[in-house]
């Protein structure tokens, strides 16, 4: 019998997503940050969901209730700024022992609240269901204008690879917990140098520049010298581990200079999109190779 761990998690989410049906309102729908969503008018409707498990996402001894909220609700609103939107409503559902206490429930609620707080979101809704232990998931909707939306998909051969931040050891560093959504980046970075194609670090830079590989259909060169590391992350960690949260995206080689040289934002030059199929790497010691686009997987 094939299991989800013969299929892997892309693996089953592309099966899965041959079977269902998409209306001809649906611009974008399995396959991108966002779903995209044309409700007529001059902006989409972006949707999206995460859920965090505890036990996968988090341990209550680890984490506080506060940080717990926040970290489900700022992993939502990453992929609202990867697609250059704005987030707008939520609804927030709760699966939890029923001898739990109730202010730890209310922290995680608390948590939600001053970031939805932060960036404007009202949430307006949700479920509850008892459970052995803690889930959330949050489902969050956005809006973008037409002309500005970003994909995934869109790199050309001779585009610039940034990111807006250091990557690499996310867990032990908490980043994963305390990162802010790169909302105002992207916002930024559409009105001076229109991104080709864009998407947040959640799985490592090498799994993640895979989706916008695939999808573009090209290849990339990195340079190992100009990886923004975080302090005390290995290169490997940067490049599989995931939960950095920063935005990865793509310019054409006229708009790369603007991203150079703002001062208004901190912006990491990594490579360039080639010809092919395969991501390389030249390495500090002049060895060019080719990167595995792998990083974390849930089956």
């Amino acid at each position: 019998m094939e299991t989800l761990h013969d299929l892997g998690e892309f693996g089953f989410i592309e099966r899965f997503a041959k079977q269902i049906h998409i209306g001809r309102d649906v611009v974008k729908g399995i396959g991108d940050d966002t779903a995209v969503i044309d409700v007529g008018g001059k902006d989409y409707l972006l949707l999206t969901t995460d859920m965090l498990v505890e036990g996968t996402h988090f341990l209550r001894t680890m984490m506080s209730p506060q940080e717990i909220g926040r970290k489900a609700l700022a992993c939502s609103i990453s992929d609202i700024a990867a697609m250059g939107g704005d987030p707008t409503y939520a609804v927030v559902s709760l699966g939890a022992p029923s001898n739990i206490s109730a202010q730890l429930i209310e922290g995680i609620g608390e948590g939600i609240n001053i970031l939805a707080k932060e960036f404007g979101i009202s949430v307006v809704g949700g479920d509850t269901v008892q459970n052995s232990r803690i889930i959330i998931n949050v489902a969050l909707l956005g809006k973008v204008r037409k002309d500005e939306v970003v994909y995934r998909k869109g790199a050309k051969r001779g585009d610039i690879i940034f990111v807006t931040g250091a990557l690499g050891d996310s867990f032990k560093s908490r980043k994963h917990l305390y990162f802010k959504p790169c909302v105002a980046q992207a916002h930024f970075l559409i009105r001076h140098a229109q991104p080709t194609a864009m998407m947040d670090i959640s799985d490592g830079l090498a799994g993640d520049l895979g989706h916008i590989l695939r999808q573009s259909k090209v290849g990339a060169l990195l340079k190992e010298a100009k990886i923004p590391l975080a302090k005390g992350a290995t290169l490997q960690q940067a490049l599989h581990d995931g939960e950095d949260f920063e935005l990865l995206f793509t310019v054409r080689p006229a708009d790369a200079d603007t991203i150079r040289r703002t001062k208004r934002f901190r912006f990491y030059e990594i490579g360039t999109i080639v010809s092919g199929n395969s991501l390389m790497m030249l390495f500090k010691n002049g060895q060019k190779r080719k990167v595995e686009m792998t990083g974390f997987e849930h089956f």
